[in-house]
């Protein structure tokens, strides 16, 4: 299955269109604490997550947390200054796709630490970035398209 890992997420529109993608995928999603919100049912109704209970949901308290469980996994850490596109690099059936915060992106200790699996998004130099759910999204077909859309119709 794939994991599509949010590390404390700010938004709680950004994490409920990424729950979305994953119930329609069949993905993971994990979330990172500290959140920008409170993952309660009213919330994520309100930014717009009916699959909500179609998801499968594991939550950490910490990023350490998650890669004592996970550091040794197959993870790949989307970052926009990173060497590599995504579309470099070949994605297994339980890979991790690691996204930051929307207010400054995965921290740089992080990036540094597993600087060999970071991956890009390519865009214009003088824009920012891109939604991290529009981000999340195209990872995660990039990722499934490699599978061959596996139980996706």
């Amino acid at each position: 299955m794939l994991n599509i890992v949010l590390v404390e997420p700010e938004i709680p529109q950004n994490a409920g269109n990424i729950a979305r993608t994953c119930a329609v995928t069949g993905s993971r999603l994990h979330l990172i604490e500290p959140m920008g919100f409170r993952p309660t049912e009213k919330n994520l109704k309100r930014a717009g997550c009916n699959y909500w209970n179609d998801v499968d949901i594991v939550r950490w308290p910490c990023v350490e947390a998650f890669l004592e469980v996970h550091g040794a996994d197959e993870l790949h850490l989307f970052t926009g200054g990173a060497p590599r596109l995504y579309t470099e690099v070949a994605y297994g059936s339980e890979a991790f796709l690691l996204f930051g915060r929307e207010s400054r992106g995965l921290d740089p200790t992080l990036i540094e630490r597993f600087a060999d699996a970071c991956v890009r998004i390519p865009m214009r130099p003088e824009l920012d970035s891109l939604n991290v759910s529009n981000a999340a999204a195209i990872a995660a077909y990039e990722a499934l398209r490699q599978q061959g859309f596996p139980g996706l119709s």
